[in-house]
This record gives structure tokens, C-alpha cells and sequence, in this order.
């Protein structure tokens, strides 16, 4: 009897590679929502699991909703198990990201994941951004597609955030990674952050630049997070050069974690995701910016599926224009014609 038929074996393989990798699980030391994290907005709209360990998020015609970790961190590792609305999600943005906004409103740090929603029949879609010093103006987002069905289960988004590089995981699979250079100056984020997730109506820009809006019909959108990690040094924002003398042990443990080292099985791993799932980057964005960013590697196999606005050639899509956006928008009520699309 003959071996069974697959049609594409390569994308066989790349299955069989990211699974490989979500069963090989960082050592993690998980926390209660309560050891870790307050309530920031959305009046009954945070939702706690009965044993503390996980919590849902809402966004209902009134307000959405959101939680911030308690103290803010001088570099850490930032993770959580989330699970994302189904069906339905035109305008919904959720979002899981570290920033210190409230304390340097002008000169702010922030790592993001915007989680994008879409109609029914259609997938999430994501993106990561980087932001240094009030550097909002320079965003240096990438957008991307997932292997997986985010509304269906539980999957593990990382951020890592040590003084010499940022890497953005999906599950156990590094999707993006920043190394520091003297030429990114301000622009490589260096003053503490806390770590953020809120879910809102971004009805103005998040599906296909805004033609589809929040449908409430719908409603509630509810986010899951659960398995918290947050593994860094506490630091007081105000006095940042104690802060990083008295995180420098902490630092360095960062540094020797498992989760810090992008080994070569892994990097086969990201170069894999980026040339399947990648469908915008600002380092290919050419019209954009016509001096490349000087954390940008040019990988000449991605650079040639990309056109000079940082789009692919063939599929994918992604609406240039786009200002930068809060993520916890004052508390009104939505309107009856807000709600279809």
C-alpha cells in the first residue's frame, strides 16, 4: 500500500515545524490575573474567571474594556494565552502591548500587537509596532496573517524587551525580532513600561481601512486571557537611572532565558512565518521611507515579494494612512447606524 497523497508538501512540513514548536514550551512561571494586574476601563466589562487565573474582556455598544499590570517594568518578558472573538469582528481591535503613554505622554515607549477583525468567513490579522521616544511618527509596523484559527482556541503572544533586542512571539515561534543600534538613538524603546490589553471599536480604521464597521449586532465581543507571564524589574519611571543600575541582575537572568535566544532552528522557524504570513513591512516601504531604518535587515528573498509601498505583490492587503490611535477611547455609547456594515 502506497503512501498517502500531499498535494504540497512544503506547506506539510511547515505545519508539522510550527507544531513541533508550540508542543516544545518555554519553562514559564504563570501568574493570577490579581497577582499581576488592575482593572484600567470599562465598567463590568472585565470579567475575572472564578479561580483568578484568567479573565474576559468585553466591547458592547457602551464602552470596551481593558487591564494594565500594576507596576511597570525596566525590560521584562510579557505573555499570555488570549483567545479572540469569533465570527463577525469587522472594527474590533484587540490589543496586547506594553507602554508608558500615561507617564511620558510626549516622549512614549510601546511594543504592540493590534489584533485586526474582519467579517464573517474572513481571518484576523495582525501587527506588531515599535515605538521609541514619542517616535509615533516613524511607525514601524509589519502586518501579518496566522497559520491558525485565533477565535477557536488558546495561543501564546510574547513580547521580549531587553536592552539589546525585542522579539515578538507567536506561540513558541519568534515572528519579528529588533536588535538595538547605536543609529536607532531614542527610537529604541528605553524608559519602563507596563503592560496593557483592551479590546475596542476601531471602526475608523481596522478593516480594510474602515469600509466595514463594528456591527453590535453582534455584540459582546469577548477576548479571553489567561496564563499570565510578566517577568521583568520593576522600576519606578521617574527615577530611570536607579531603575537601570538596580535591574542590571534582572537583565541579564532576561538575557540567559531560553526565550532570548533565537536558535537556528528557530530562526528557520521565523524566516519561514515571514515568508508565508508577512504581508506588510515598513523596511520594505520604500515610498515611505526612501532611507531605509537602521534596524532593518534586508533579506533579498522576502525584499522581492514586496512592492515599493511595503506591500505584496500578489494578495494580502494594507491601507496606508492610518494615524496613531489610542487604545483606550473615552466611554460613550454607540449609535443604532454604527452598528452594520
Amino acid at each position: 500500500m502506497g503512501l498517502p497523497f500531499i498535494p504540497n508538501f512544503s506547506l506539510f512540513f511547515f505545519f508539522f515545524f510550527f507544531f513541533f514548536f508550540s508542543a516544545s514550551s518555554f519553562n514559564l512561571s504563570t501568574i493570577s490575573f490579581d497577582q499581576g494586574y488592575n482593572h484600567l476601563f470599562g465598567e463590568g466589562n472585565l470579567v475575572r474567571s472564578s479561580d483568578g487565573r484568567s479573565v474576559r474582556i468585553l466591547l458592547d455598544r457602551y464602552t470596551g474594556a481593558g487591564f494594565i499590570s500594576a507596576n511597570l517594568y525596566n525590560h521584562g518578558f510579557f505573555s499570555a494565552n488570549i483567545k479572540l472573538p469569533a465570527e463577525y469582528t469587522a472594527g474590533v481591535v484587540v490589543a496586547f502591548y506594553t507602554s508608558n503613554g500615561d507617564v511620558f505622554e510626549k516622549t512614549h515607549d510601546e511594543l504592540d500587537f493590534e489584533f485586526l477583525g474582519d467579517v464573517t468567513g474572513k481571518p484576523w490579522r495582525f501587527q506588531t509596532n515599535v515605538y521609541g521616544n514619542g517616535s509615533t511618527s516613524r511607525g514601524r509596523e509589519e502586518r501579518y496573517r496566522l497559520w491558525f484559527d485565533p477565535s477557536k482556541e488558546f495561543h501564546r503572544y510574547s513580547i521580549l524587551w531587553t536592552p539589546k533586542n525585542i522579539i515578538f512571539y507567536v506561540d513558541e515561534v519568534p515572528i519579528r525580532e529588533v536588535v538595538r543600534s547605536a543609529a536607532m538613538g531614542g527610537d529604541y524603546p528605553s524608559k519602563p513600561m507596563a503592560l496593557y490589553a483592551t479590546i475596542w471599536d476601531a471602526s475608523s480604521w481596522a478593516t480594510s481601512g474602515g469600509k466595514y464597521k463594528v456591527d453590535y449586532a453582534y455584540a459582546p465581543f469577548v477576548s479571553e486571557f489567561s496564563d499570565f507571564v510578566l517577568d521583568g524589574c520593576p522600576a519606578n519611571p521617574l527615577q530611570l537611572s536607579s531603575s537601570a543600575a538596580a535591574c542590571a541582575d534582572k537583565d541579564a537572568e532576561l538575557e540567559s532565558n531560553d526565550y532570548s535566544v533565537i536558535t537556528p532552528l528557530r530562526r528557520a522557524a521565523m524566516r519561514k512565518f515571514r515568508r508565508k504570513y508577512m504581508y506588510y513591512s515598513y523596511c520594505y516601504d520604500t515610498l515611505r521611507y526612501p532611507i531605509t531604518m537602521p534596524e532593518c535587515v534586508i533579506v533579498s528573498s522576502e525584499q522581492s515579494r514586496f512592492k515599493d509601498s511595503g506591500r505584496l505583490k500578489f494578495g494580502g492587503s494594507h491601507k496606508k494612512g492610518s494615524k496613531r490611535r489610542s487604545r483606550a477611547p473615552p466611554v460613550t455609547a454607540a449609535s443604532d447606524g454604527q452598528a452594520s456594515a
